[in-house]
């Protein structure tokens, strides 16, 4: 069984904080973490020395270990995906107490910041002032930075664990997947990216950033096994047509209408046989809520309408679930504050609903 290393444990502790706590705020959403924190420590007050000792216990606890990261700054249509992990837990505790689960916690984010590699040294020192306390510390001080750093030591000591990362927008899924299919490659197994999502999220770049909400999927081609070890579903909002981002980037793509066009059995027995000839080991699901239909997903921030509902999307992970193991995945893009239907809190009732129950497949299958 590995152990925590006192270094490990060192840059969590620093670089990581209390579920809940990812977005720095003073009132808002104050009421909801304090329940979050009643539930999993069972006081409200004092929590960080609980959760640092919470850490202890890694080593033993369930292979499906919870990260929440949530920052928005790689977002760029509405805002509001940082609250997504704060919003998510609490949907997954009172809906499935039953998860057997870890929560590692949130990555500290800066809300301005996005990678380190934007940042000229004195903002980078200027900020490890602020969460370090240490202009001269090694830690990195932007989101994709830090959870890149903080997954890569925590893969080499836990190779038999898997992460379900809470976004927070599309961005973050760049350094989770990445740092997953670096690690199964050191572990020798094959692996595919199942994507879940409206929008392809294949741009090379967007105004000149290159990490960002929609070309993360383009920075993590080189790192599988072979670019079609990336498949889309659910896919409609495009300025091209599926031609072209298969034949650029070699992806393999199943769009909204093919399932009702198909049917949804035709589209599941696709998706097996394309992962039966990659001779796939394990998989990683990447889920962006708004491959769901804005009938039921509408708190996001680029809604859309004609996407998968909520049932056919459950039956595609149960279906490659029950070939594959599902030993990394991911929920991005729930901006609970954000409503694009006019139905208030409905809106955000009705996504964390959908959100939840497929999170709780994903980790069901994880631990």
């Amino acid at each position: 069984m590995s152990q925590l290393s006192e270094q490990l444990k060192n840059k969590l502790t620093q670089c990581l904080c209390p579920p809940g706590n990812g977005v720095f705020t003073v009132n808002t959403a104050k009421e909801r973490k304090e329940q979050l924190h009643q539930t999993i420590f069972g006081q409200a007050t004092g929590i960080d020395d609980l959760w640092k000792s919470s850490l202890d216990g890694l080593s033993d606890a369930s292979n499906a270990v919870i990260l929440g990261v949530a920052s928005d700054c790689g977002g760029g249509i509405l805002r509001g995906a940082n609250w997504g992990p704060l919003f998510i837990r609490s949907t997954l505790l009172e809906n499935y107490p039953e998860l057997n689960t870890f929560d590692l916690g949130d990555v500290r984010v800066i809300p301005h910041l996005l990678s380190d590699k934007y940042l000229n040294e004195a903002t980078i020192a200027n900020c490890r002032k602020a969460l370090y306390q240490n202009v001269q510390s090694d830690y990195y001080v932007s989101p994709l930075s830090i959870t890149e750093d903080v997954l890569h030591d925590f893969y080499a000591t836990f190779p038999e664990k898997g992460i379900f990362g809470l976004g927070g927008d599309h961005s973050v899924s760049y350094p989770l997947t990445k740092t997953y299919l670096q690690a199964k490659k050191q572990q020798g197994k094959r692996v595919s990216i199942i994507h879940f999502d409206a929008h392809t999220d294949l741009l090379i770049e967007r105004l000149g950033i290159d990490l960002c909400f929609g070309s993360w999927c383009t920075h993590i081609l080189n790192d599988l096994p072979a670019p079609e070890h990336l498949i889309q579903v659910g896919i409609r909002s495009s300025g091209k047509p599926k031609s072209h981002w298969e034949s650029t980037f070699g992806v393999k793509q199943h769009w909204a209408h093919e399932i009702k066009d198909l049917g949804i059995e035709t589209v599941i027995s696709n998706i097996l046989a394309q992962l039966a000839q990659q001779n796939i080991d394990e998989l990683y699901v990447s889920f962006d809520i708004d491959a769901i239909d804005d009938s039921y997903a509408s708190a996001t921030g680029t809604p859309e309408p004609d996407g998968l509902m909520p049932q056919e999307a459950m039956q595609i992970l149960q279906a490659i679930a029950a070939k594959y193991p599902i030993t990394g995945a991911d929920m991005m893009e729930i901006a609970p504050f954000t409503d694009s239907s006019g139905l208030g809190i409905i809106s955000q009732e009705k996504t964390l609903k959908v959100a939840g129950e497929i999170s709780a497949f994903l980790l069901k299958a994880m631990a």
